[in-house]
């Protein structure tokens, strides 16, 4: 009886590393999307600001 119980077991976790890896993987997909679109509106943000993203830092002048 043991060793049904066992087996039983053994096909559970064996299930459960499945729907883990499955669960993983998705997530995986997931987070390069989402930093492809970021870099994506890094790029167009940049494009649009002349690469000058935070503001107006170089001005050109030096003190004297």
């Amino acid at each position: 009886m043991g060793a049904v119980v066992s087996c039983i077991k053994s096909i559970f976790q064996t299930i459960g590393a499945c729907l883990m890896a499955i669960v993983n993987g998705i997530g995986a997909v997931l987070q390069a999307i989402i930093a492809g679109i970021v870099s994506l509106f890094d790029i167009i943000i940049s494009c649009l600001t002349c690469g000058r993203g935070g503001g107006r830092r170089s001005g050109g002048r030096s003190a004297v």
